[in-house]
Parts: C-alpha cells; structure tokens; sequence
C-alpha cells in the first residue's frame, strides 16, 4: 500500500513539474513574441524619424536662398527709404497724363519700398495699375498688383495663375513634406500620431470671379474697384436714338489651327497671328474670341440666344471688341466645329491635329453695326474698349445652345451714363 500510494505521488509530481515546465515554455514564447514585436515597431519608428530628419534638413537647404533674398529686399527698402528717389520718378511722370499700366506699377513698387503697404497713395497707385491691366497680357502685373494689395489688408484673392516664386515654392512644398513626416510617424505602440485632414482645402481651387454666389457680377467691384466705380461699362441696351458715323469695319481674318480652350468662364478661341480688323482704316489684330449666354448686349431690351466677342489690339495697345449676337435659328456650321472640340470642363488649351478654322465663318455678310466705347465685360472691367456689334445676327440652334457648357455666363447690362451710341 504504501508502495503504491509512493508511485501516485511520484506520478502527481512528475505531472505538476511537466505543467509547470509548460507554463515557463509557454510564458516565455509569449515574451519572446511581444519583445520582437516592440523591437520592429522601435526600428520602424527610427526610420520615420530619420526621413523626418532627412525632410527638415532639405527645408533649411530650400530656405537658405529666401533668407538672401529677405536680406537683399530689406537692403533695396533702405536705398529707397530717404524718399529721394520717389520724389524724382513723380516729377517725370508728372507731365504724363496716361501712364501705362508697367510704370504706374513701378511707381507703386517705390511708394511702397518708401512709405509702406499702410499709405492711400500706395493702396491708389496699386488699384489704378490693377485697373488699367491688359487682362489677356499683362498678367505680371495683375499678379504684382494683387499681392501688394493683400499685403495690404485688401480683400483680394490673387489669382490662381500667380504662381509663388520658385524659391519659396519649392520651400512650401518641401516644408509641408517634413511637416506631413513628422505628423505621420507612429509612435511606439503603433498608435497612428496624424490626424485626417478632411478639409479639402489642398485641392481647392481659388476663385477670383464668377457669374453668381458671392463673388458674382453684384460683388465684382470689391475686389475690381473699376467694375464697380467705372462710368463707361459693358453690356448696353442699345437702343436709338443713334448718331451717325461715316466709316466702317472691314475684317481680315485669316484661317488657321484651331486653338480651343475652356478657361471656366466661357469657352474660348485663342488666334495666331495674321488676322486683323480694320477700323476706320487702323488695323487691329485679332487675339481671341469667345462666347456668352446669353448674348451680353440687348437690342431695344431684348437679349439673343448667345454672342460671340471677337477681342482686337491695336499697336498702341488700344482695344476694340467686334460682337456678333446669335439669335436662335438654324444649325450654324461654324459653331458645329467649334462644339465638337470643345472642352466641357476647365482645362488647358486644346490644339486638336489637323483641324482648322477661319474665324471669318461666323461672321454673317452685312457689317453694318452700332457702336460705343464700353469696358471689358468682365473683371478688371478696364475701360476704353471701342465697342462694335453687328447689326445683321448669325443663326444658332436650340441643340448647340444647350451644348454650351455654360448655362449663363453674361454681366447684368450696365447704365448708359450720358454716353452716345453711335450707328452707321
């Protein structure tokens, strides 16, 4: 008995070492598992960290340059802060009466460089260069112009064409990289450090106008002082009585490669050079054209289905728009070929291979026209722009005015104010 009670309790030993060597063998893989995993997640979060360290150093390197060029714009405000030379430019500008649109920049660039972004004077000569910018060429100075000014405090959204100087582009970008590596890197429990960013602002467009909300036609004037204060704007109702003029319009325009482009106001048709109106015998040189629903002038109060504005420059710079109101009719061959390479969406220019068109085809025979001096219909709303618009309309259907990728793109008709329209 006593043999047999020996094995048992040899046996229930043997099976409490053997469950306890179990639990160690077990105890010990577990910790195993946990140490290499800890030890993973801390060679993952070093390399984070060194790619963070990596992204810092790049923006140093990137903001070495800005920092010469801080250096060397605060040495260009100290040259000019005495005023002297300020003083010497007014005085030889002084005799001239119309100022391009460059010098008054300049001239605003050494109000600024000498009295600062805070003095009216500054704010005006800014505003003014602004108002006189040829919008389809000078966007420099449309650019320079709308930065100063939101320096200033102004509400003013450049536009999204300014770029920012390389520099300080690639500064941002690689700045916003070290930023983005720091944020994302995890900790050492795994744990995500980063927050998602569900603003959408990165991808947000600015808008600097529109045809409705709040930077519609009503609003224009807050950010294009001229479109709001100017005396002499576009459309018109045109309606008699007329006075008379004795020349006329003659266009010569010339075929060419179809250079179609939808710019996310209208869609437009950039020309090559060659093709001219001649006005009174001047010659001006056709840039562009490009479309409006409806049509932007009113004849007796009544609008057309659409328009087209062909938009000219003359050598010294003076602008003359030659319309042509679509009233609703019959297919118009010109336009078919216009819509079939048309881009229904804002994009870049579109240079479809081996297509071309005569910008003369939507023109229609009799050029009889009425005439004004008007604006640009659209903002800077700059002024002295010779305004003719055919008498006689060409024909466009239903069908291509609901292809138009614009439901309505037209400004409200603005306010005679005692001006003449003319007719011949």
């Amino acid at each position: 008995m006593k043999k047999t009670l020996a094995i048992i309790v040899l046996l229930l030993a043997a099976i409490g070492a053997g469950a306890f060597a179990f639990m160690q063998w077990k105890a010990n893989s577990g910790a195993k598992a946990e140490i290499t995993e800890l030890t993973e997640k801390a060679a993952e979060s070093e390399k984070k960290q060194e790619e963070a360290e990596k992204s810092l150093a790049e923006v140093k390197e990137q903001l070495a340059p800005l920092q010469l060029t801080a250096q060397q714009m605060e040495a260009v405000k100290a040259a000019f802060s005495n005023g002297v030379t300020l003083k010497d430019l007014e005085a030889a500008y002084a005799k001239d009466k119309n100022l391009s649109a460059e010098r008054l920049l300049g001239l605003a660039g050494v109000r600024l460089l000498t009295k600062g972004n805070q003095d009216p004077a500054t704010l005006s000569a800014f505003e003014k260069a602004l108002e006189m910018t040829d919008w389809t060429k000078q966007q420099k100075v449309i650019c320079a112009a709308q930065y100063a000014l939101a320096s200033a405090g102004k509400q003013i959204k450049p536009l999204s064409e300014c770029a920012m100087p390389p520099q300080m582009a690639k500064a941002e970008e690689a700045s916003k990289d070290g930023h983005d590596a720091q944020a994302g890197a995890k900790d050492a429990h795994g744990k995500d450090t980063k927050k998602d960013d569900k603003s959408g602002h990165g991808n947000k467009k600015v808008v600097h106008w529109d045809y409705e909300g709040s930077m519609g036609p009503e609003n224009w004037g807050k950010e294009f002082p001229r479109c709001g204060r100017g005396k002499e704007q576009s459309p018109l109702d045109i309606k008699g009585p007329f006075q008379k003029v004795r020349f006329s319009v003659a266009p010569d325009y010339k075929p060419g490669p179809l250079r179609i482009v939808n710019n996310g106001h209208t869609i437009q048709v950039n020309v090559n050079p060659g093709s001219k109106l001649r006005i009174d015998g001047v010659p001006f040189d056709l840039l562009q054209f490009h479309f409006h629903r409806p049509s932007e002038e009113a004849i007796n109060g009544k609008r057309q289905a659409m328009v087209a504005h062909f938009v000219h420059k003359s050598s010294d710079g003076e602008l003359a728009v030659l319309g042509v109101l679509l009233q609703m009719g019959n297919e118009n061959p010109a336009i078919k070929t216009l819509w079939e390479h048309a881009p229904a969406k804002e994009g870049p220019e579109q240079q479809p291979e081996g297509v071309a068109f005569n910008p003369a085809s939507l023109l229609p025979r009799d050029l009889d026209f009425y005439h004004y001096d008007g604006s640009l219909t659209t903002p800077p709303c700059t002024e002295k722009v010779k305004f003719y618009i055919l008498r006689n309309m060409a024909t466009i259907s239903s069908e291509q005015v609901s292809q138009f990728p614009f439901k309505m793109n037209a400004r409200p008709l603005q306010p005679l104010n005692q001006r003449v329209i003319m007719a011949n």
